[in-house]
C-alpha cells in the first residue's frame, strides 16, 4: 500500500481519510502546527531551530526519533513556550479541531496539562476556557461546513510535580464546560499513579472519569497502579500489558497465550487500550519485541479480544495522523474494513460520553463504513 503525500490510503479501494473515526489519545502540545509555531515564536521573540515550516516538522520527527520518552518529551519544550497567552491558546486548540476535521475525526478528547501554560500570567482556569473558546470556535464553522464534530478536553497533571490534586479539582471544576476527563502524563518511570493517589479518590468520589499514561516507559506494576490507584478507565498507550502475556505455543497463524492477573483483568473488563503506532516505536515502548512495527503487539492484543484503539499522541512530534496510522496497521498486518471499523466502535464505546452519545457515535461509524462495503 502507497501512503500519499497528504497521509492518506485506499483499502479496497476506500479512501481512509473519508471514513468516520474516533480520537481518544491526542495531545494539544503535541500537535501545533510547525507554521503556528513558527509564527507565535517571531511575535514573542522565542528561538527556533528552523524558520521554514517544513524545515520545522522534520526536525521535530528527528528529534522524536530517540528511543526515549524521555527524550521525546523534550520537544515539547519549544511547543508550550508559544502557549502561553490566551490567544495562543484559543489560536492553537481552533486549529487542532480543524485539523482533527481534515483527518475524518467526528469524536475526539484533547489532553494537554494546564499547568504548563502559566508562565505569562494565566491562571489554570484562564487556560482551560481559553482552550475551550478555540475548540468551541472550530466546532461552530465545521456544523456550518456540513462536518461535524465534537471535541471533549482532558485535564492533565504532571506526574513528576505536586499538583495533581489541585488538577483533578480544576477538571472536575470545568465538567459541563468542555472537561470530560483527567489524565497525568510526563515522564512515566519513576512516578506511579499512585503517587497521586489523593488525587484519584477525589476523582472516584467526583465520579469524574480516568484514563492514565500506563505501560509506555515502565511495565505491568505501572499499569497495575492506573488501574487499582488510579480507577483508570483506559489505559494510555498501555502497550506494555503485553509484557503480562506468555506465548506458550506456536502453530502457524494458531498462538497459545497464558494471561498474567493484570493482562486478564484488561481483557475480560474491555479496557481501553489507547495504542499509538508510530509513537510506541519512536519511545521504544516497543523495543522489547523489536524496532519495526510489525513487532508490535498490536495484533496479537487485537487477535486476543482487548479493546485496541489506534491513536496518534503527537500529530507534530510524529509527523503523522489518524489516517496515517490507520494506513501503516494495514500495510503492516493486512487488516480490512471490518478491522478498521472494529477500532472505531472500540474507541467509540472507550470516550468519556454519556451512553447514548456513545451509541450515536456508534450507529456515525457504522453507516460511514456502510457507505463503502
Amino acid at each position: 500500500m502507497s501512503i500519499d503525500a497528504h497521509g492518506d490510503a485506499k483499502v479496497a479501494g476506500v479512501s481512509l481519510r473519508g471514513l468516520p473515526k474516533i480520537s481518544l489519545h491526542d495531545h494539544l502540545d503535541g500537535a501545533v502546527r510547525p507554521a503556528t509555531i513558527i509564527e507565535l515564536a517571531q511575535a514573542e521573540g522565542i528561538d527556533v531551530p528552523e524558520t521554514d515550516a517544513k524545515a520545522l516538522g522534520e526536525w521535530f520527527a528527528r528529534q522524536s526519533n530517540s528511543g526515549s520518552l524521555v527524550e521525546y518529551l523534550k520537544t515539547f519544550d519549544l511547543t508550550t513556550a508559544v502557549m502561553q497567552t490566551r490567544e495562543g491558546l484559543t489560536r492553537i486548540a481552533r486549529e487542532f479541531v480543524e485539523d482533527l476535521v481534515a483527518d475524518g475525526v467526528i469524536y475526539g478528547e484533547v489532553r494537554w496539562a494546564p499547568e504548563q501554560h502559566l508562565a505569562q500570567g494565566l491562571t489554570l482556569d484562564e487556560t482551560v476556557e481559553a482552550v475551550q473558546a478555540g475548540i468551541d470556535q472550530a466546532e461552530a464553522a465545521a456544523d456550518a461546513s456540513g462536518r461535524s464534530i465534537r471535541v471533549g478536553q482532558l485535564i492533565t497533571a504532571m506526574r513528576h510535580t505536586d499538583r495533581a490534586l489541585e488538577i483533578a479539582e480544576l477538571a472536575v471544576r470545568h465538567r459541563g464546560r468542555g472537561a470530560v476527563g483527567f489524565d497525568i502524563a510526563g515522564p512515566e518511570d519513576g512516578f506511579p499513579p499512585s503517587n497521586h493517589r489523593a488525587a484519584f479518590d477525589y476523582l472516584a468520589e467526583n465520579f469524574f472519569p480516568v484514563t492514565v499514561h500506563a505501560g509506555e516507559a515502565a511495565g505491568v506494576d505501572s499499569i497495575r497502579s492506573a488501574l487499582v490507584d488510579g480507577r483508570a478507565l483506559r489505559l494510555g498507550h498501555g502497550v506494555r500489558i503485553a509484557e503480562d502475556l506468555e506465548v506458550v505455543n506456536r502453530e502457524g497463524d494458531e498462538v497459545q497465550v497464558e494471561f498474567g492477573d493484570v493482562a486478564r483483568w484488561v481483557r475480560d473488563r474491555e479496557i481501553p487500550l489507547e495504542l499509538s503506532p508510530s509513537s510506541n516505536l519512536q519511545t521504544g515502548a516497543v523495543a522489547a519485541w523489536g524496532s519495526e512495527l510489525v513487532d508490535h503487539p498490536f495484533d496479537l492484543l487485537y487477535q486476543l479480544g482487548f479493546a485496541v484503539t489506534v491513536n496518534v499522541d503527537n500529530r507534530t512530534m510524529s509527523a503523522t495522523s489518524l489516517t496515517r496510522e490507520l494506513a501503516l496497521l494495514v500495510d503492516t498486518f493486512g487488516y480490512g474494513l471490518d478491522d478498521l471499523e472494529m477500532f472505531q466502535f472500540n474507541a467509540a464505546a472507550g470516550t468519556f460520553l454519556a451512553v447514548e452519545e456513545r451509541e450515536e457515535l456508534i450507529e456515525i461509524i457504522a453507516a460511514g463504513f456502510a457507505q463503502h462495503s
